[in-house]
């Protein structure tokens, strides 16, 4: 396999990630004198607001991810490949890939954030995070597979290992997996697993702060917590997990909490890639770069979304928020910036327009901080829906997402508790 990319005299603008940042980028200049070259590992973009709904059998994965094919089918001079990026050489212009070596004149680094384990191995190797589709997707699996193991379970001991599930961190993935949980407990499990009982499944949620929710309002905090105690779920806050060796957390108060399901929402950390001037990276493996998104110590690499660390903003002196917002907002910029760059104009610097942030911890159960407002509670829960509606990509996509949130509201019920296991080619003995 290779890039088979024409050299032409067109500027070539190279996206390396297709999540918020990279995707908006991609479309802004797709009508532009730019060729632009979008690589991701996946052939797809992933809208990670939803994964939790996944997880919990809310949606279907192909709800909640659009191919980056059908977004540019006519626009040719934005070309899509599928690969993984190893390394990138600011000496050559180039990024080295799975498939070979690409040139660029603009290179534009978008790839996100991963879960941050803090350094535990164990804790990794064991516990399930949330940040792909696959792991949404794996962790669904897990939960059922489970509750399937309870019901054929007579000891009381052994089945509360299959039952008892712990979400560590508090933040808004934390919070709205905690209340998913809880209502599926709640809701489905006396429908479906009629021979379980619903009260001997525990779900706690375990955070390092005194409050919820720590970057909303103190009120948004407080009203996340009533909800939450309200469904059952029981909360340990101020509490840090030392380790999890699969079978047992292990709390920094002395305290052990046995279950075989530990869910890890407790941050994240920048990917990385190699060859980025290590003067650029700072914590949390982020890159610093200036007003304008260019990375710090070089001259045509760009940074944007939650990789980016910029410090230009009073309001932000510990860089931006790492939130989708930030992402779409930079991506417009560049665009504007890029297409400005041939006219012999100065790059204008990025300012962070906070529209507000929010959360849903179950049905009527939500908090809203908008710039001019806060409020929480049914209509908090709507305004939630709606503005995560809208923002998936594609018509399909917001009619199957509107119809299945539609159908689990009037009926308490959702369709989609399935295992769907991956198929894997059997091994086959050769004989000699």
């Amino acid at each position: 396999m290779q890039f088979n990319i024409p050299d032409t005299d067109q500027k070539r603008v190279v996206i390396v990630g297709g999540g918020f940042a990279g995707l908006t980028l991609a479309r802004k200049l797709a009508k532009s004198k730019f060729q632009v070259v979008l690589v991701d590992k996946n052939n797809y973009h992933q809208f990670q607001p939803l994964f939790y709904q996944v997880a919990m059998a809310g949606l279907e994965p192909s709800s909640i991810v659009f191919p980056f094919r059908k977004v540019f089918q006519n626009n040719k001079n934005v070309l899509v490949r599928v690969t993984k990026v190893l390394s990138v050489d600011p000496v050559k212009n180039e990024i080295n890939t799975e498939i070979g070596a690409l040139r660029y004149d603009y290179l534009v680094i978008a790839i996100g954030a991963d879960t941050n384990w803090y350094g535990n191995e164990q804790v990794r190797a064991n516990a399930i995070p949330m940040k792909s589709v696959n792991e949404a997707l794996y962790l669904r699996n897990t939960i059922f597979e489970d509750y399937e193991r309870a019901v054929t379970t007579a000891d009381h001991d052994e089945r509360q290992r299959y039952l008892d599930i712990v979400v560590v961190g508090g933040g808004p993935t934390g919070v709205e997996v905690a209340g998913s949980l809880a209502e599926m407990r709640n809701l489905i499990i006396p429908k479906d697993y009629s021979d379980l009982d619903r009260k001997e499944i525990n779900i706690h949620l375990i955070h390092g702060d005194p409050r919820l929710l720590n970057t909303m309002s103190p009120q948004a905090s407080a009203k996340a917590e009533t909800f939450l105690r309200e469904l059952g779920v029981e909360l340990w806050m101020d509490k840090v997990v030392k380790n999890y060796d699969g079978k047992n957390v292990f709390v920094d108060d002395g305290s052990t909490i046995r279950a075989d399901k530990v869910i890890w929402a407790a941050g994240i950390t920048g990917n990385k890639i190699d060859g980025i001037p290590e003067a650029a990276l700072t914590r949390g493996n982020r890159l610093k770069t200036n007003p304008a998104n260019l990375v710090e110590g070089t001259s045509n690499i760009y940074a944007l979304g939650d990789i980016a660390w910029q410090q230009h903003e009073e309001k932000w002196p510990n860089g931006h928020p790492q939130v989708a917002q930030v992402a779409i907002q930079q991506a417009k910029l560049l665009a504007k910036n890029l297409l400005n760059a041939g006219k012999g104009r100065e790059p204008a610097a990025f300012r962070y327009k906070d529209l507000g942030s929010m959360a849903t911890i179950g049905r009527h159960k939500a908090v809203v901080d908008l710039p001019f407002w806060r409020f929480q509670g049914i209509f908090a829960w709507f305004t939630w829906l709606f503005v995560h509606l809208f923002a998936i990509i594609g018509t399909k996509n917001k009619v199957f997402i509107f119809m299945n949130w539609v159908w689990n509201y009037f009926t308490y019920d959702q369709s989609l508790r399935l295992v769907i296991k991956p198929w894997r080619k059997p091994t086959v003995e050769t004989r000699t």
